[in-house]
């Protein structure tokens, strides 16, 4: 069986690793500023809405602080020698993300549940469901993301899909039919969540498997810390942010009614 080797890990020109630098900057700034943004309003919509908008900051503020680790551990991993950029002796820890993930990605759905304010049976049933499949998901890929076997990366991938696919049938279908309860001034904004999440989630996967597709080297560290960078300020930064928008809308909504 083909292996793949673990150069894709590694950083082999000074602008990509200062590329890579200077996204992670961006992702920790994006993190802290949506955190503020969020906690600082949560009082600007009505108490029923304000969970969601709490746990949609808690959720940019655990993804900050990682970020501030992989950060470090990023810069480092690695050292200016006579003008080359070499590894330093101290890997680099990409864990700090999984540790994020299985934190941040079940609460993602959370905050959409509850800022859709459903029966309290559904909110149980569905949060409970929805985050287990996420924390599973999460697990699973893990193995595959550190392995440097591509047949064992592919095999990880393809469990963890199982119940990604899941979430997204979910999203789909199971969320959906709940649309029709919402105030019409926050419907469009509701879908506009659904949508944000299953688009930014499907960039995951897609990203995973680059190594596996013959994107190697630099080239594939580069993308790979690039694009789980950009997808979670998506994800989770841009997300929260609409999360508020839809408690805000929902909360004039209801005192107008």
């Amino acid at each position: 069986m083909r292996r793949l080797t673990l150069t894709y890990m590694n950083i082999t020109t000074l602008e990509q690793f200062q590329l890579t630098s200077n996204f992670f900057s961006l992702t920790v700034a994006a993190m802290g500023a949506a955190t503020a943004f969020l906690w600082l309003s949560r009082s600007q919509v009505s108490a029923p809405y304000r969970m969601a908008v709490t746990i949609s900051g808690l959720v940019t503020f655990i993804a900050l602080y990682h970020y501030f680790k992989i950060s470090i551990s990023w810069n480092e991993a690695y050292k200016i020698v006579d003008g080359a950029l070499v590894p330093s002796g101290k890997p680099f820890n990409d864990a700090y993300r999984y540790v994020d993930w299985i934190l941040t990605v079940p609460l993602l759905l959370v905050e959409l549940i509850l800022v859709m304010r459903l029966s309290q049976a559904e909110t149980i049933s569905k949060s409970l469901r929805l985050g287990s499949l996420a924390a599973i998901m999460i697990v699973l890929g893990y193995p595959g993301e550190i392995s440097a076997d591509a047949g064992t990366r592919w095999m990880w991938w393809a469990l963890s899909m199982i119940p990604f696919l899941w979430i997204m049938i979910e999203l789909f279908i199971g969320l959906k039919s709940s649309l029709d309860r919402q105030p019409a001034a926050a419907r469009g904004l509701i879908n506009n969540a659904r949508y944000l999440l299953i688009l930014s989630w499907a960039f995951y996967p897609i990203v995973f498997i680059l190594p596996m597709l013959g994107v190697g080297g630099a080239t594939a560290t580069t993308y790979v810390q690039i694009g789980y960078s950009v997808a979670d300020i998506v994800a989770k930064a841009i997300f929260g942010v609409l999360i508020f928008a839809i408690a805000l809308k929902k909360s004039e909504a209801e005192a107008s009614a």
